[in-house]
């Protein structure tokens, strides 16, 4: 047993160096606070750091974790993380629509923005695609239009 240099638990593995996990949350939260998450924001910028962004929001809409949202995407069906990243990472239109977001200076009417093609099924290999987020909003207002009338 080994106890925690910052706030003196006694743990079995150091997490890092001899902090216990909690402290090394927390000291990585005033970090990042501190640094404005400039290095989270740099990271989100690369291909595979938009990607990880794009799969937790997926993922915190289909676990209700949006309480506004929540009737609409809980309890749906989500494909696995290595499904979602080895789909995009391929899919010709994602890497198109990223370089385009890329020489639009992260502009976000042009960031990639998976779709559902049908809204009342997951996310899901057949039930996905990437289009930009301008045309993902104009779609989302044009079909919530329609369920109102």
């Amino acid at each position: 047993m080994i106890n925690c240099t910052s706030c003196g638990t006694l743990f079995e593995k150091p997490m890092v160096g001899r902090k216990c996990k909690p402290c090394m949350n927390k000291k990585q939260r005033e970090l990042r606070k501190l640094k404005n998450n400039e290095i989270t924001k740099r990271y989100e910028k690369t291909k595979k750091g938009y990607l990880v962004r794009t799969y937790r929001n997926m993922l915190n809409r289909i676990l209700g974790i949006l309480k506004s949202k929540q009737h609409i995407y809980k309890g749906l069906e989500i494909l696995s993380k290595e499904q979602f990243y080895n789909f995009s990472l391929n899919d010709e239109s994602y890497n198109l629509l990223f370089e385009n977001y890329q020489k639009n200076n992260y502009c976000l009417k042009f960031a990639p923005s998976i779709d559902r093609i049908d809204s009342d099924k997951g996310y899901l290999l057949d039930n996905i695609r990437w289009i930009s987020f301008s045309e993902n909003s104009s779609l989302g207002a044009s079909s919530h239009k329609r369920r109102n009338n």
